[in-house]
């Protein structure tokens, strides 16, 4: 414990974390309870105590750590100015890889969307997720602007109910490719990849002036 009491609380959160987060992957977010946590961290159940308040403060951590990697995704795209649907492709790349490394927070960023912060009855990380989410979406916003400017997207786009929906069909096209891969294979002939390349292709032709 001596050695523990010399570093930085951080380093302890983020220790705590990373055990959390491997064991949400083997068992779910709902199996795991905070005497795994703590068993796996390598701490006592009233030391985890100590540093987080419960499971999910723990999940708001990690899930914020998810959002600021899709913001990295989502940028990254975007510098490297491409075609406008090259741009798109690369957006959808990351949200798949996004599901591939979190495969249990891109349902539950979404949900953050919705937070009420007149209410004080939230998590700071909450309140930081979904600035996060904001940016992302401002980040979407810019790739509409520019792609109906040059003339690629249609002129009568909505913006925001565009990227609502942009979230919501494109995570449901993942997350689908992701829980049905035997069943797609099996009836359509079609690899997961080609699945999602197809329904990316199809979102993007309701949105293309072409």
């Amino acid at each position: 414990m001596g050695r523990r009491k010399k570093e930085p609380i951080s380093a302890h959160r983020e220790k705590i974390a990373a055990a959390a987060s491997v064991l949400f992957m083997e068992k779910g977010i709902t199996a795991t309870s905070m005497d795994d946590i703590a068993k796996a961290a390598g701490y006592s159940k009233a030391t985890l105590y100590v540093y987080f308040k419960n499971k999910e403060e723990i999940t708001g951590i990690l899930v914020l750590d998810s959002m600021k990697k899709l913001y990295g995704y989502i940028s990254s795209a975007l510098e490297q100015q491409e075609t406008t649907k090259t741009t798109y492709d690369l957006i959808c790349n990351g949200l798949v890889q996004y599901q591939e490394e979190f495969p249990f927070y891109l349902k539950m960023v979404l949900d953050k969307i919705n937070i009420n912060f007149e209410n004080q009855d939230y998590l700071p990380e909450e309140k930081e997720t979904y600035q996060i989410g904001e940016k992302i979406n401002g980040k979407i916003k810019e790739f509409l602007i520019s792609g109906i400017e040059k003339g690629d997207l249609r002129s009568n786009l909505e913006i925001m109910p565009v990227i609502f929906n942009f979230w919501g069909m494109l995570s449901g096209i993942i997350q689908l490719a992701n829980n049905k891969e035997e069943y797609i294979q099996s009836l359509m002939g079609l690899s997961k990849n080609q699945f999602l390349e197809y329904g990316f292709n199809m979102l993007y032709c309701s949105i293309s002036n072409k």
